[in-house]
Formats: C-alpha cells, structure tokens, sequence
C-alpha cells in the first residue's frame, strides 16, 4: 500500500509561481512511476507530468515551457514546480503513484487546491 501526502497548492496570480510537493510512504520510491494530475470544476482528471524512476518525463502539451516535474529518492519525495501560472491552471492537483511491479495499481493523493486569480 502507498500513501501520498501532498501540499503546496494555494491562491496566485496570474503570473506566479507555485511548488508542489508529494511524499510517497510504504513503498520502495525507486519502484514508482510518479505523476500529477489535475482536475477543473466539471471537468474530467487530466495527466499534467510525470517521471520515471530514471528521470525520464513527459508534460501536458499545456504545461509544457511552464512546469517541471522532479523527484528526490532520498526524500521519497516527488515535486511539481508551476511557473506563469494561468487562470486556466486552476484545478485541483493530485499526486499519482503506480508501482512498476505492478502497473495496474493506481495510488492517489488527497490532493490540493491551486487557484491563479488576481
């Protein structure tokens, strides 16, 4: 079983910057595919990044430029850094695991509320 506790989120403005920041428990870290999602109001959960072990990462075509995803294997920990932050980036973020051994699996956190608004 893997936990994720998430924090970081919280009221910009347009143009700001954010970090998130997600810590992994129960679980081996180097053994997990680590991503964010984000979800709007009415709208369905979407990819926004995610890393390999490795360090492998792939981005959201709209996020791409802006955001970058990192991972510390000593913190277990993994991070989400928001630059030119967009009202159309407001949404609730969630923190994803899924354990190479078992690619089926699909861990989520509680999530945390980004909002840009001036």
């Amino acid at each position: 079983q893997v936990q994720l506790v998430e924090s970081g989120g919280g009221l910009v403005q347009p143009g700001g910057s954010l970090r998130l920041s997600c810590v992994a428990y129960g679980s081996i870290f180097s053994n997990l595919v680590m991503g964010w999602y984000r979800q709007a109001p009415g709208k369905q959960r979407d990819l926004v990044a995610r890393i390999s072990s490795g360090g492998g990462t792939n981005y959201a075509d709209s996020v791409k430029g802006r955001f970058t995803i990192s991972r510390d294997h000593a913190k277990g920990t993994v991070y989400l850094q928001m630059n030119s932050l967009e009202p159309e980036d407001t949404a609730v973020y969630y923190c994803n695991a899924v354990p190479i051994t078992a690619p089926s699996m699909n861990y989520w956190g509680q999530g945390t509320q980004v909002t840009v608004s001036s």
